[in-house]
């Protein structure tokens, strides 16, 4: 390791001084740098210049990468100086690492930070306000406390301030903030104690650019709470194939909208550009993975191809530009090979594509922060290199011009290219400086540590739930609202203490169903017991959720089973081995001839844009509602005439299972003949 320690020339330190930190208008004169909040529980502050700053090597002298008045890059470029290639290889790598049982770090937590030297984990723990110990933790770790995430996220930290150069540990996670009853681990992770929001598609429904704004601002509050400072998200592929599973964390199938969205997150998170008080994104995943070819996802091999059958590549690169635009610190490529495509090579993955990373991305679209590629590219999902061992993707995924590769902690691989002469160590200090720089523009070598206490009142708190409240009542789409004599019209569905309306109800609370005013008769029942008959109700209410309970047992990351990735159909799910209808088909039929398909509405929660078929009568209802991610009160809220329905189809509704079919995987919604409901469409109340 080099250990030569350097102080830059007084005329040096003056003159970055005046050129980075200084105001335009020079306040007559005066110094205006402001001193940073600084915190060591290791070694003590050096005081320079009536500055304070954090002697993260415990030298006790004051280096270049120590002094906060210097820029990002110039710390970054000193310290890479400092770093032998061992620690310079463990700064290319990121993995999973989640607490133990009550906050506690792993066991394996302390041969990673000083045996490979790594300083970035992916974080999957539920965060939660009562764990449940008792559960199976899997890839998602056990269940913790905000107090408690808050706790191993210090303690990480001081094991970071431990090591030769104290660089700080930089975690990451995917969503969180989202409503999502089939969350998966490696996907997103359920909101838990955290502010619960539509999904990513119903913050598109609500088209409200300052409510997502206000979305990013809490959620920024909510995770640096918890020490959590970069998220891998958001998605920016469009759903343009309806098939493909992960449409669900989509926002829309509109590249403008989607463009407009993400200029909203990246500049509510992170700001103008990356600081002490930002999220840092990693906008994923590049260049587009929605059009995957047949609807497979990339996770697994019948999902490694892109389709681009109507030659709209340039349509799904356009939120990417606007990411790059608004300063997105860092882009994740996707798994998938862009086949036939312009980019060179085009048949393999895209991590593993100079074309992809270095051309288009850094060269063209001039992206100049760091790439991070998806997790486990060189071990589970290297499409088109399979028959290259690991060491030759390690060397291919960094030739493209990846700068830190995830799901992967086996530094010793770069260090033997390095050896071998086939990387440069130059190219490693280029990845490393990237690197780096987000992690001095965090501001974490000032000060990493945060307060459990705040964290525990920050997650969830009242006025922050208060407003995703709002936004899932304004997310829900008003799909259809037929006429009928008896009840003027089926929406609202107004009652009173009065002439209370008897409402049947099946997958809704029956308990806040009550309260909302209405005389609840739960049709909901356990297996083996006989549903509750709805003759006689006034109305009916259905929530509809559908799921693929009975996919294959290596689907880990969610999806039907790949002979049966066509059916969107309600129908075809019914009778399918993969897909789960909650409650089923046959039940919802039911209950519609008992109460009267005219006063039946139903709920239908669109993880993706399932098909009304004729056959399954679901269409006969006499309202249809679209949900992205709500609450039972809020949808009542909706439902009872509280609230006037105000979300517009993030994605266009295909009539017919063929259509599904039949559209061409990189385009838009359909023909207007295989439209049932169009991008934009969402009514309202008169």
């Amino acid at each position: 390791m080099n250990s030569t320690h350097f102080t830059l020339a007084p005329i040096a330190v003056a003159l970055i001084l005046a050129g980075c930190n200084s105001s335009s208008d020079s306040n007559d004169g005066k110094d205006d740098l402001v001193q940073p909040q600084v915190q060591s529980k290791v070694h003590a502050i050096i005081k320079v210049d009536d500055y304070q700053f954090r002697d993260a090597n415990g030298n006790g002298t004051l280096e270049p990468y120590e002094d906060w008045r210097l820029t990002p890059e110039t710390r970054a470029a000193d310290l890479v100086t400092r770093m032998n290639l061992e620690e310079k290889a463990g700064m290319m790598l990121i993995d999973t690492l989640n607490s133990d049982v009550g906050g506690m770090p792993a066991d394996d937590a302390v041969d990673l930070v000083n045996k490979q030297h790594m300083t970035r984990f992916i974080f999957r723990n539920p965060v939660v306000e009562t764990p449940n110990n008792d559960r199976e933790p899997g890839r998602s770790g056990f269940d913790i406390t905000p107090t408690q995430a808050a706790k191993y996220m210090n303690a990480m930290q001081l094991m970071a301030e431990l090591t030769p150069h104290g660089i700080p540990v930089l975690f990451k996670s995917n969503a969180r903030n989202h409503i999502d009853p089939t969350a998966k681990a490696g996907i997103n992770v359920a909101s838990g104690a955290f502010s619960a929001w539509p999904k990513e598609a119903g913050l598109a429904a609500t088209r409200d650019m300052a409510l997502i704004t206000e979305f990013s601002h809490i959620m920024n509050d909510e995770w640096s709470s918890i020490g959590l400072r970069s998220m891998y998200g958001y998605m920016m592929d469009l759903a343009t194939e309806p098939r493909w599973y992960r449409v669900h964390e989509t926002f829309t199938e509109d590249a403008d909208l989607a463009s407009d969205i993400m200029r909203a997150l990246v500049i509510g998170l992170q700001g103008e550009t990356v600081n002490e008080n930002s999220i840092a994104l990693t906008i994923k995943h590049f260049p587009g993975g929605g059009p995957q070819e047949n609807g497979g996802d990339p996770h697994y091999d019948f999902g490694k191809n892109q389709n681009y059958a109507g030659d709209n590549f340039d349509y799904h690169l356009k939120p990417f530009i606007a990411a790059i635009e608004a300063g997105a610190g860092s882009i994740m490529p996707y798994y998938g090979i862009p086949v036939d495509q312009d980019v060179k090579p085009n048949d393999v993955g895209m991590s593993f594509s100079k074309g992809v990373v270095t051309e288009l991305l850094r060269q063209d679209l001039k992206f100049d922060g760091y790439v991070n590629t998806d997790t486990g590219i060189i071990s589970m999902t290297p499409w088109g290199v399979e028959h290259k061992t690991e060491l030759e993707r390690v060397a291919l995924t960094i030739d493209a011009g990846a700068d830190v590769l995830s799901g992967f902690k086996d530094g010793s691989m770069i260090v033997e290219l390095v050896e071998k002469k086939l990387v440069t160590e130059d190219r490693i200090d280029e990845s490393v400086e990237r690197l780096l720089k987000e992690q001095f523009q965090l501001g974490l070598f000032e000060n990493a540590y945060v307060d459990p206490d705040i964290a525990d009142k920050t997650l969830g708190k009242p006025e922050y739930q208060e407003r995703a409240e709002y936004a899932q009542r304004k997310s829900v789409v008003l799909l259809s609202n037929k006429e009928d004599s008896s009840l003027k019209a089926t929406l609202p569905l107004p009652t009173s203490v009065d002439n209370p309306l008897t409402l049947y109800t099946m997958g809704v609370n029956a308990e806040l169903a009550q309260a909302q005013g209405y005389d609840v008769v739960a049709g909901d029942y356990d297996e083996g017991t006989q549903r509750p008959v709805a003759n006689g109700a006034d109305a009916a209410l259905i929530r509809v959720f559908v799921t693929n309970e009975g996919a294959d047992s290596h689907l880990v990351y969610g999806g039907a089973n790949p002979d049966e990735l066509d059916i969107l159909a309600f129908t075809d799910m019914a009778a399918a081995k993969s897909w789960k209808i909650s409650p089923s088909l046959a039940d919802i039929k039911a209950v519609m001839n008992e109460v009267g398909a005219e006063k039946t509405v139903l709920a239908i929660n669109f993880r993706q844009p399932f098909v009304l078929d004729e056959e399954s009568g679901l269409k006969d209802a006499g309202a249809i509602i679209a949900t992205f991610g709500v609450s039972d009160s809020a949808l009542l809220d909706v439902v009872s005439g509280e609230f006037n329905p105000q979300g517009k189809l993030p994605f266009a509704l295909a009539n017919s299972a063929e259509a599904i079919v039949n559209q061409l995987s990189d385009l838009p919604g359909y023909p207007e003949a295989d439209t049932l409901y169009p991008f934009g469409h969402g009514l309202s109340y008169k």
